[in-house]
């Protein structure tokens, strides 16, 4: 029997944890997770978008385990008779100068074997009447869920199926234990309500990940860096302006989306999110400050080279963020119809960037093992889209039969 120690509880820990369970149900499975709910973080905050896999280079692991990851989400909520829609998005050319990055997106999603179509301006606004585009590629595939209802009947399954769920649990402390008698060495986890022996350690814990697999003697080849992300939402009167998903063509230097329209499960349409760096790793606004998250990221040279290299792209966001007259001229360029009073603030996400020394941005899932440890270093989106095939992966390496 191998005991797997899992720290995180968000849709990634989750899925890892069933994934163990429906697998290896011989063996014993403990979820560590500091908050008092389920999917408190990144997975909760999310605009609930089930990627189709269209940005993400052929090949990488992302490419992969999205396209996987999406129909295994919707299968999974449809057995589970979760609220989910695959409604499809649009991918707006909004002007004549985004067509060649418009093209190589409808190539890109071709290599990664995705239905996508190219559409004229006529075709896009059969999908969408009050889209501004001279050109769109409609993704057939893109899908809408609650992430966080998701995480919910993971852990219920995971309660019936005898998982060790525990909430209010921080990880303080991690150290290996040498082997003995031929069995191979563990791990023992100190945390907040006690120590947790295991056999196997399973880092997917988000915006503190890097910390995690330092205290477990990893030294992070990247570290996390987060980023708030704003959202607004569209007043219940102008909702009808959007039938489903709305995107702008991104900007292939940077790893977000720019600010897009979302029709959300439960009916309302969200705006956004922008990005902006975050004044604490859990900053859900400006007005939250961690003195520890912000002297690590002032300390660290990766940030400082990343800044030299966006400036402009982040001085566009912070004012984008100060400014929702800003933030809806962006929305605009989508929709014209839609103005300042037409949004109002619907909350905040906080992405877990993964930035190397260098500056560069980790553009692909990042997964670093040894013997007898996984540390999920970079899984922002889509990671919960692709999260039961992340699962998959991660199980199908893992020891075992000890």
């Amino acid at each position: 029997m191998t005991r797997y120690v899992i720290v995180g509880g968000g849709i990634l820990g989750l899925a890892v944890a069933h994934r163990l369970r429906t697998d290896r149900p011989r063996d014993t499975v403990t979820v560590l997770e500091k908050e008092s709910g389920w999917a408190a973080h990144q997975t909760g905050h999310n605009s609930g978008v089930i990627h189709a896999g269209v940005y993400y280079r052929p090949g990488s692991l992302k490419a992969t385990l999205c396209r996987a990851g999406s129909a295994s989400m919707v299968r999974f909520c449809a057995e589970q008779e979760l609220p989910y829609e695959v409604c499809g998005k649009l991918i707006v050319a909004a002007e004549a100068a985004e067509l060649p990055r418009l093209h190589a997106l409808h190539e890109r999603a071709l290599a990664n074997g995705l239905p996508v179509t190219l559409l004229n301006a006529i075709e896009a606004a059969e999908h969408e009447p009050h889209v501004a585009a001279v050109a769109a590629l409609r993704v057939a595939s893109t899908g809408i869920v609650d992430f966080g209802a998701v995480c919910r009947r993971l852990a219920e399954l995971l309660a019936a199926n005898g998982a060790d769920l525990r909430r209010n649990t921080r990880v303080t402390g991690i150290h290996g234990v040498a082997g003995s008698h031929g069995r191979a060495g563990g791990v023992v986890v100190r945390t907040s309500t006690g120590e947790v022996t295991g056999d196997v350690l399973v880092n997917c814990a988000g915006l503190h990940a890097d910390r995690i697999a330092a205290l477990a003697g990893i030294d992070p080849p990247a570290r996390i860096v987060p980023f708030r992300g704003e959202y607004h939402e569209l007043v219940p009167q102008r909702r009808k302006l959007v039938r489903g998903l709305i995107y702008p063509v991104p900007d292939p230097q940077f790893p977000f989306l720019g600010v897009h329209l979302t029709r959300m499960i439960d009916g309302t349409v969200h705006a956004g999110p922008n990005a902006v760096l975050a004044t604490a790793r859990e900053g859900y606004s400006w007005r939250r400050f961690d003195p520890r998250d912000v002297w690590e990221q002032v300390g660290y040279s990766g940030l400082w080279a990343l800044a030299r290299r966006h400036y402009r792209y982040g001085l566009t966001e912070v004012t984008r963020s100060l400014s929702r007259r800003r933030f809806a001229a962006s929305l605009a360029r989508l929709v014209p119809e839609l103005t300042e009073a037409d949004i109002v603030p619907a909350g905040a996400g906080v992405r877990a960037q993964a930035v190397r020394p260098d500056g560069s941005l980790v553009d692909d899932f990042l997964i670093v093992e040894t013997e007898r440890q996984v540390h999920v270093l970079n899984a922002p989106s889509p990671a919960a889209t692709s999260s039961f095939e992340i699962a998959r992966h991660i199980v199908h390496r893992l020891p075992a039969d000890r």
